[in-house]
């Protein structure tokens, strides 16, 4: 597990992941299902010249807040865990619903 990690990596990995961007004062990441929903699992990066790689605490904090442990967080980063497996965890830990047809 790598101790920092490029911003630009990071953020490719999540929008790959089903994260949508939303730029505010931070850059904010929402995860949308694969059904194409909004969920209320987000996380954000800071931007700014000063924010170039991600920090272990601040990967640490957004694996918090994408409901993983860190090692799962890289694991979503790295493609070990794939979008499918990362919602069925959400779902199977009551984070997110989906609809029942």
């Amino acid at each position: 597990m790598r101790i920092v990690r490029p911003r630009k990596d990071v953020e490719t990995a999540l929008e790959n992941k089903g994260f949508r961007k939303n730029n505010n004062d931070h850059r904010k990441f929402v995860y949308y299902s694969l059904s194409g929903k909004k969920t209320s699992i987000w996380t954000k990066t800071s931007h700014g010249t000063s924010h170039k790689d991600i920090s272990l605490d601040n990967l640490k904090k957004m694996a918090k807040q994408c409901r993983l442990t860190l090692q799962d967080f890289c694991d979503l980063l790295d493609c070990p865990l794939s979008r499918e497996e990362y919602e069925q965890r959400m779902v199977s830990g009551g984070y997110i619903m989906l609809k029942q047809i």
